[in-house]
């Protein structure tokens, strides 16, 4: 191993997560500074985690997910504010997850599994159900960012059942802590409130995002 792959896959990562660690507890605590500064940073050291990983083949896919990593470190920020900013955010993640897609897509060769589509269609009308009297104008936005996130995550699937490897899993893993991520996030703020909810979201989001660096 040499010295940058040592750097992208020890270094970063380990100081992605105790940034993230420190993101999560001052959400918690309501420690405002040390929260603007530590959630950007973790997003930005998982930026390079990805941006250090040798061109894979294709070598769109490096393209692809460092975009959609760099339009979650733009929804970071505006969910930092959601009074503000919420629905900016929500179109930041969509964008993530409209380039997630593009690269999970099958590529030459690799087969699609209809089947493996269903319960994820079936977990996002359940989803849309659960939130809908809580939507208001949102429910458009709203359910198209649900059809996102799940055919995102299917598409990760596809890709580790069809393709298979440690950075398919990592890809696959990634998405459905993201899926995680998002339901706990739109449950709380559209549903019902839950305890320590930003701890979970916070949790597994920044996971999903170091998994699906790595799987470049």
């Amino acid at each position: 191993m040499n010295a940058v792959e040592f750097i992208r896959t020890t270094i970063l990562p380990a100081g992605a997560l105790v940034a993230a660690v420190a993101a999560t507890w001052s959400e918690a605590k309501g420690r405002k500074q040390v929260h603007y500064a530590a959630k950007p940073l973790t997003t930005a050291l998982i930026i390079a985690v990805a941006a250090l990983a040798p061109a894979p083949v294709p070598a769109a896919y490096k393209t692809l997910v460092l975009a959609g990593l760099v339009c979650s470190l733009a929804g970071d920020v505006c969910l930092m504010f959601p009074d503000k900013w919420f629905q900016a955010g929500l179109v930041s993640f969509l964008a993530a997850h409209i380039l997630y897609i593009f690269a999970f897509k099958p590529g030459p060769g690799e087969g699609v599994s209809a089947g493996l589509l269903l319960p994820f269609m079936i977990f996002g009308l359940l989803m849309f159900r659960l939130l809908a009297s809580g939507l208001g104008k949102l429910k458009l936005p709203v359910l198209i960012y649900i059809a996102a996130i799940m055919a995102m995550a299917w598409l990760a699937a596809n890709r580790f059942i069809y393709v298979g490897g440690t950075r398919t899993l990592s890809a696959f893993a990634g998405a459905i802590l993201f899926l995680v991520s998002d339901s706990v996030l739109a449950y709380d703020r559209f549903s019902k409130r839950i305890g320590l909810a930003q701890v979970v979201i916070l949790g597994t989001y920044f996971p999903a995002q170091l998994l699906i660096a790595l799987s470049v």
